[in-house]
């Protein structure tokens, strides 16, 4: 017997493509787990042996189509839908022509140009098999955005809780940095991102992968991690940014994302400070931008926000020294699979969408100097922006 749960996801997918009204199904296809949201988005199970194609092919309406290779012929019986089988390749394009024989237009998991890379799954030998069928393939990008990117109201408290006590763990940080000094105890950058990790586990939070502790020409590189033997020692007059990211233990919980900047003295220099009111103009332009947009019912394109927020800080002729994308999707992976604020590596025209959370995180990076990034998370609900884990930064914080 089919899990009810199951079927009830391939309702809710054919009411997602109702509502596209332009696209006649949904085709998944997977290689040797080339495709891992197709399993996202169908509820399966990644980790298994399959080692031959198959396809799930789910029209608007009507039942759905597994096309399976006949020594793999229970792969996907989770999900409901006729079967079909194939052993050779032969055989496989041409049930694979039949079954979407008089079909115009689907969706895949296709990106034109391959402007979304997150979201290009599909080899393009594949995309031109479809197409010599003479149909058209088009992007499944906001379809995956709405079952991977959209958020229960328990994934929103997981997060409220997430970003508040990492909020709190900035503070912990900070006032470490300022003791250590105080009492002349060595400190590196290292010691400062163990000291943030054990306070995740203390407070019920797991991470993928370990904080960015950086201090001055560290912290102009934007991925810099210290390592037990790479590592600077913390010393008055530092710059220090640190970038946390964690969610809660719990099954389905989604992250919370921040990065704050102090410094280890006790006047900020003025060089410091107008950085970080440029990089601060930056995200609230960004930020308001989106809010305004929401409070009446419109939701802008990642695109759009990134290029807000990029303009703010090129007229303060900083433009080249922000070298990356202003935020990224927010999900139970810290880089979720909705939009990201993105026109520079990529653009990223996929809208944003109700009850999804994505950064926003300008930076500007003075190679051999110093980098400041300011980061907040915003949610999105029907017709507001909302940050959590407030206040916000509204200067680098000096810790003595």
């Amino acid at each position: 017997m089919k899990s009810g749960t199951h079927h009830r996801q391939i309702l809710a997918i054919q009411e997602a493509l109702r509502d596209l009204q332009t696209v006649d199904g949904w085709l998944f296809y997977d290689f040797r787990g080339s495709d891992p949201l197709a399993y996202r988005v169908l509820l399966l199970d990644p980790p298994r042996h399959i080692t031959r194609r198959w396809y799930y092919w789910i029209p608007t309406t009507g039942d759905p189509v597994k096309l399976l290779h006949k020594i793999e012929p229970h792969v996907l019986d989770e999900l409901p839908g006729q079967v079909q089988h194939y052993v050779s390749w032969e055989q496989q394009r041409m049930f694979l022509s039949s079954l979407l024989r008089g079909r115009r237009q689907i969706a895949m998991q296709y990106s034109p140009f391959n402007a979304v890379p997150y979201l290009s799954r599909v080899d393009a030998g594949t995309v031109e098999l479809i197409r010599s069928f003479g149909l058209e393939v088009v992007t499944s990008a906001d379809l995956v955005q709405r079952f991977e990117a959209v958020w229960t109201d328990e994934q929103l408290e997981s997060h409220r809780y997430a970003v508040a006590t990492l909020r709190s763990i900035v503070d912990d940080a900070f006032s470490h940095v300022a003791s250590c000094l105080n009492h002349e105890r060595p400190l590196t950058e290292y010691d400062l991102q163990q000291f943030i990790l054990s306070r995740m586990r203390d407070t019920g939070l797991t991470t993928s992968s370990a904080p960015i502790a950086a201090v001055d020409a560290h912290s102009a590189d934007p991925h810099y991690s210290p390592s037990e033997s790479r590592s600077s020692l913390i010393t008055h007059g530092n710059l220090i940014l640190i970038d946390l990211w964690a969610k809660q233990t719990l099954p389905g919980s989604v992250y919370g994302d921040i990065t704050w900047t102090g410094y280890s003295g006790k006047q900020v220099p003025a060089k410091h400070r107008m950085i970080f009111d440029y990089v601060r103009q930056g995200r609230d332009a960004a930020l308001s931008f989106v809010q305004e947009k929401v409070t009446v019912g419109l939701f802008p394109c990642g695109w759009e926000v990134d290029d807000i927020c990029r303009q703010a800080i090129r007229e303060t002729g900083y433009g080249d020294f922000f070298i990356h994308r202003t935020g990224h999707s927010i999900g139970e992976e810290v880089h979720g699979n909705g939009a990201n604020i993105d026109n520079l590596e990529t653009q990223d025209n996929r809208r944003l969408m109700p009850h999804t959370c994505f950064s926003i995180e300008p930076g500007i990076y003075l190679p051999g100097e110093f980098g400041i990034r300011s980061e907040l998370d915003v949610y999105l609900s029907e017709q507001e922006a909302v940050v959590y884990g407030l206040p916000l930064q509204t200067e680098v914080v000096p810790l003595l």
